[in-house]
Formats: C-alpha cells, sequence, structure tokens
C-alpha cells in the first residue's frame, strides 16, 4: 500500500486573512507519501483547519506551492480546479450534509454535480450504501441518523467520486468512544480497500495515534516537528508537542497503544 511518491506535496504555504495581521500559516512545508494516513496535530488556533482549507484550494495561499496527486494546483484556474477536484474527497467537520436530502440522494449530490449518467449515479450509490453499512438508511434523512451513521454519509459522499486523497477535518470530534472507534476503523478499511491516502485535521491525540502512520504538529502556523507517527509520540522533539501531549492527557511515560485491531471490514462498520 504505502510507496516513496507523496500524494499531498505542500512547499512554503503562507496565508494571511489581512495586512498586518501575523499569518495563519508561515511557511509551511509538509510531505505525505501515497497510501498513508497523516494526521495534523495543534492547539486551538494553530492553523490546522487553514491548512486543510489551502490543501483544497478552498482558500487561495498568498505564497507557496500545493501538488496533489501529482497535479501542481498552485495557480489553477477556476475551470481547472473543478476538474481536478474529483481526485480529492472533503469531510468538513460539521459535515454539511443537507438536511433536505434523503442519505441516498447526499451521496448522489457529487455525482450529479460531475453530470453522470442517472443509471451509473444510482449504481455508485448503491455500492457504497452497501460498503458503508448503511443501505437500510437510504431513504432516510440526515436528522433521523446518529452521529456515526452521519459520518458515514459523509464519507460515502466524499468517496463517490473515487478520489485519490481524502481529507477530513476533525473526524471524530463529539463523538462517544465507541463510535469515534467505529469512525477510526472505517477510515482505515478505505485506505486498505481503496488505496486512498488520508489527510485527518485532528486535536484527538489518541486517535492520531491509533490509525496515523506519520504526523505534523503545526505551532501558531508553523511547523513544529513532523515525522513518524511512533516516533513523535513516544520522543517529542518540541516543547509545543510535548505540551499538546499534556493537554490531551497523554501518558507520557508509557508507548503509544498499539493500532486499532484488524478486525474484517463488516465488523469495522457494524458499529453504531
Amino acid at each position: 500500500m504505502r510507496n516513496e511518491q507523496s500524494a499531498i506535496i505542500v512547499r512554503g504555504l503562507t496565508k494571511r486573512f489581512a495586512p498586518g495581521l501575523l499569518p495563519a500559516l508561515d511557511a509551511v512545508d509538509i510531505d505525505v507519501p501515497a497510501g498513508s494516513i497523516h494526521g495534523v496535530l495543534g492547539l486551538s488556533g494553530a492553523g490546522k483547519s487553514t491548512l486543510l482549507r489551502c490543501v483544497a484550494r478552498l482558500e487561495t495561499p498568498d505564497s507557496g506551492e500545493i501538488i496533489v496527486a501529482g497535479s501542481d494546483w498552485t495557480h489553477l484556474s477556476a475551470a481547472a480546479l473543478r476538474r481536478e477536484r474529483g481526485k480529492m474527497g472533503i469531510v468538513f467537520q460539521h459535515l454539511h450534509l443537507l438536511s433536505s436530502r434523503t442519505v441516498a440522494a447526499n451521496i448522489a449530490l457529487p455525482l450529479e454535480i460531475n453530470g453522470m449518467p442517472r443509471t451509473a449515479v444510482a449504481q455508485r450509490v448503491t455500492e457504497l450504501l452497501e460498503w458503508f453499512g448503511i443501505a437500510d438508511k437510504a431513504k432516510e434523512y440526515p436528522a433521523r441518523l446518529s452521529g456515526g451513521q452521519q459520518q458515514r454519509v459523509a464519507l460515502a459522499r466524499a468517496l463517490a467520486t473515487n478520489p485519490r486523497v481524502l481529507l477530513a477535518d476533525e473526524p471524530t470530534s463529539a463523538l462517544d468512544p465507541e463510535t469515534r472507534a467505529s469512525v477510526l476503523n472505517t477510515l482505515r478499511s478505505i485506505r486498505e480497500q481503496f488505496g486512498v491516502t488520508i489527510l485527518i485535521i485532528t486535536h484527538d491525540m489518541h486517535s492520531a495515534a491509533a490509525i496515523c502512520d506519520t504526523l505534523t504538529v503545526l505551532d501558531a502556523g508553523r511547523v513544529a516537528e513532523s515525522g513518524p507517527a511512533c516516533e513523535l509520540l513516544e520522543h517529542p522533539s518540541t516543547e509545543i508537542t510535548r505540551r499538546l501531549l499534556a493537554h490531551t492527557g497523554w501518558p507520557q511515560s508509557s508507548s503509544p497503544p498499539r493500532p486499532l485491531s484488524r478486525q474484517t471490514h463488516f465488523e469495522e462498520i457494524g458499529q453504531p
């Protein structure tokens, strides 16, 4: 699954929201190996979500380079960016499911926007409903779903166009421990089943330790440190990382937990 090619390359990424303000991102460099799960950590205000929005080109950076799946997204026109976006799926922290659409219709939305024929849309939606274990919820509306079910709908919609890269902003926030474990296992299955590279923005050290191969810690818009998850968690080299570990109650005297067990796919998505 892993190889040496980077699925996401960020070089010198800088973003200011107003002249005279300190940059939200300041010369950020990140490499995300293809087929990996990479976590971006940091305290509130560190620039995590701004980084995600810039990588997705929902925000225009002031300077720097963004390479996604081998394509330079840095200076794409609006039309070219729309074409390239098929390589990327995004799950936002607040999911943004459309309350007026059923589960099936929410998943179908990006395919309809891309002009896919109706029969092909129906086939793809059926595949995703079954894969995520929510086929029985196809005609339900988001308000009638549990938090874990809503997260699966958002993930299914993000994967509808068969992207090579998935961005997830705080995918386990506000979830109970059992549902959080289910979502993490589902993310692992997405990587293993589809070969999708995943970039996770999170403040949850335990979730990051459970599934991330590599980590980057941001501090006030700058990269404090970056490297293999096990090394960074066991031997943090910066004060901000040690503060982040302490802030999240990380047991610094012990090694990180072993990754979540590799259950079968159906066991993984069978949790609420």
